[in-house]
């Protein structure tokens, strides 16, 4: 969960903390934002703040809480939130701070190529791609993962591939925000490590990763039916001559799963195998969403036909959801405490 927001008091120990007690395996990120509206940058100034601060703290929330055993159940990273929210200063001192913890697996995430004003920004403002300002900064590497990257060129998937940096691939957000559709076959044919996020609820709505792994298998096939005709030895191919075969329900199973574990630098989860961590999910492949599909090919189904949340979640061998209810938590109490929160923040700001 990358947090970069801290008004009124917030932690980055109260997720840590709600996640310890759902039951989760959770990668908390110290986010940050330094650059204000009166500096040029995206956030207002009211939202941001003072680098040193952030440094202090980044170091303070890894020394506490990041454990790089296997099996760990929390893990710290440090995200500036992008290029056009902190300073090149904050990027690269996170950076060396990270680094700084050798041997711990501590990771470096920020929002990259999101859009087309993020390259005009970064072209603009550094006179660099996004990607080239992310090597000058020396954010790319294996303990390194990128969200969106959509406005990847040829050279900057080529720079990921050679440093086996991660992307977080948000379909969901992408299409939303319109933002466009990210060149995934290609990086995955490159060697990028790709894995699945949702881009927050406010960019998503939802959170619900097989749905977003469903999502990643339809754009990446209408992605590259959109792609200009190419001529290739007097041949003309056009942009869908793949086909389906552009993304199988295989192939975005492989990315929520090892590809999203790859991304993470976890060689304990992402799969099952002996000495494995037990996090898995089960579906009840005998409801009417996938009669008729799963007695061909239940992956298929699940990403195509059905796409139901897990009827049992699995997490460090803790049944977590049981038959599609959270055993952790009473729901209804946090529902409605969630509904009123709502209500008072939309009535802010209709009254701002």
């Amino acid at each position: 969960d990358h947090l970069y927001i801290y008004p009124n008091g917030v932690r980055l120990e109260d997720s840590i903390e709600a996640a310890q007690q759902i039951g989760m395996r959770f990668l908390a990120t110290r986010g940050s934002m330094s650059v204000g509206q009166s500096q040029g940058g995206l956030p207002p100034d009211r939202v941001v703040e003072k680098e040193d601060a952030i440094l202090k703290d980044s170091q303070r929330l890894i020394e506490t809480w990041h454990s790089a055993a296997h099996g760990a159940m929390v893990q710290v990273a440090l995200a500036p939130c992008s290029p056009f929210s902190v300073s090149p200063a904050l990027m690269t001192q996170s950076a060396e701070l990270a680094r700084s913890f050798k041997g711990q697996g501590v990771r470096l995430h920020t929002h990259l190529a999101e859009n087309d004003h993020d390259i005009a920004y970064s072209r603009e403002t550094f006179n660099m791609t996004p990607a080239q300002y992310a090597q000058e900064l020396g954010w790319l590497g294996d303990d390194v993962w990128h969200a969106h990257c959509v406005k990847l060129d040829d050279e900057g998937i080529s720079l990921f591939a050679a440093t086996r940096t991660g992307v977080a691939h948000c379909p969901c957000s992408n299409m939303r925000l319109a933002s466009g559709i990210a060149p995934i076959r290609r990086m995955l044919n490159a060697g990028v490590p790709v894995g699945l996020g949702v881009d927050g609820s406010a960019s998503n709505d939802a959170a619900h990763m097989v749905n977003e792994a469903r999502q990643a298998l339809l754009l990446a096939r209408v992605g590259r039916a959109l792609q200009p005709p190419e001529t290739r030895d007097g041949t003309i191919f056009f942009g869908c001559d793949l086909g389906p075969a552009e993304m199988t329900a295989r192939d975005a199973l492989h990315i929520a799963t090892r590809g999203g574990a790859q991304v993470l630098g976890r060689k304990d989860v992402g799969h099952l195998a002996v000495g494995m961590c037990a996090d898995f999910a089960l579906f009840d492949l005998r409801t009417l969403g996938f009669a008729g599909g799963a007695v061909h090919d239940p992956v298929a189904s699940l990403l195509l036909c059905a796409s139901p949340p897990a009827a049992y979640t699995v997490v460090n061998g803790r049944v977590v959801v049981r038959e599609g209810r959270l055993t952790t938590v009473d729901l209804g109490p946090l529902v409605e405490r969630h509904n009123q929160l709502a209500r008072v923040l939309a009535g802010a700001a209709r009254a701002a």
